[in-house]
């Protein structure tokens, strides 16, 4: 029996995916991969790639952080924040990395006061995460997605 993955924000449910034959998932302490029947397990997720497969079927999210719950063949997902690759703006996502960088730069050679430096690099990692889960999207078009 095939898995039901539900990934959910504060926001809003993200999606509802039944029939996933692989959930990969970016785990605190590194990749997990959960197949149907897998073990029951609770874990926290860092920033990474959500990928869902089924046969040759793909779709990737970003996520940036939160918990998964395995059971039977049900994976929750509780994500700080989650998008599939198909919402992300690659334009914006772009001008977000650019700002972060800058941000990065001004703090480190003026020593600026006013840059929080901790915000500027989740900023850039978030930015970085969208684009490489853009950019994945694309050099995989060739294959059919969910």
């Amino acid at each position: 029996m095939p898995l039901t993955v539900e990934i959910v924000t504060a926001d809003r449910v993200v999606r509802v995916e039944q029939g996933v034959d692989v959930l990969i998932a970016p785990g605190s302490e590194g990749q997990l991969a959960i197949l149907p029947k897998h073990a029951a397990l609770m874990t926290t997720l860092d920033y990474g790639e959500l990928v869902f497969r089924r046969g040759q079927v793909e779709e990737s999210f970003a996520i940036t952080g939160g918990f998964m719950e395995v059971r039977k063949d049900r994976v929750t997902i509780l994500a700080d924040q989650a998008e599939a690759a198909e919402e992300i703006d690659l334009a914006r996502a772009e001008a977000a990395r650019a700002r972060a960088e800058e941000r990065i730069k001004r703090g480190r050679e003026q020593n600026a006061r006013d840059v929080d430096m901790a915000r500027a690099q989740a900023a850039l990692q978030r930015s970085l995460l969208r684009l490489r889960v853009v950019q994945r999207r694309r050099r995989t078009d060739g294959r059919p997605r969910m």
